[in-house]
């Protein structure tokens, strides 16, 4: 007897059931119908907005296109406009940091005194400023070798008229004499 009932309320409650979840799937196919719908409209203004199919338009739909087109090519302008504001902004901080930077590099110069030696020499165009040896340490580990400041590698070009004159003296400090 048991078993009679359950099959007597599937049947019966099971019809609402069935009838249910097909209310859902129409529901469900109407959202579909319309979302197909606005992907094709949405598709459509693409590409109208790209130049195609313009031929069906009528001349309010040309001319509300035209403004449409209108207002968001200003919106991109502004939106660059701004972008190169802020950006110049930018580089103008960092101009003054710099300029800030120098100012007080200078200072340091004057405080030291060495601005007269290096950067007149500098103004002047002279670019070959002669370096002194840096102060002998006698302690330490490093003694520093007194040398030609000037690196020579490979050999010395003099002419033949100075290699007659040379003494072995010059021939001692290691450089090869110039091919004759």
């Amino acid at each position: 007897m048991l078993k009679t009932l359950e099959r007597y309320q599937k049947c019966s409650y099971g019809a609402l059931e069935v009838s249910r979840p097909a209310k859902e799937t129409e529901t469900s196919y109407r959202e579909y119908i319309k979302l197909k719908a606005r992907y094709e409209a949405l598709q459509r203004t693409q590409r109208n907005l790209l130049g195609e199919d313009l031929g069906a338009l009528s001349t309010t739909e040309l001319e509300q296109l035209e403004r449409q087109l209108e207002t968001t090519l200003k919106q991109i302008r502004s939106t660059k406009t701004q972008c190169m504001i802020d950006k110049l902004h930018e580089l103008h901080n960092t101009e003054q940091a710099l300029l800030e930077t120098n100012r007080t590099l200078r200072a340091k110069l004057d405080e030291f005194g060495t601005e007269n030696q290096f950067v007149s020499s500098w103004e002047r165009g002279e670019q070959s400023i002669q370096y002194g040896h840096p102060h002998p340490q006698t302690h330490g580990f490093f003694q520093p070798i007194e040398c030609n400041p000037t690196l020579q590698i490979g050999y010395n070009t003099i002419s033949s008229d100075q290699m007659t004159a040379a003494t072995p003296a010059q021939n001692v400090n290691g450089f090869i004499p110039g091919w004759l």
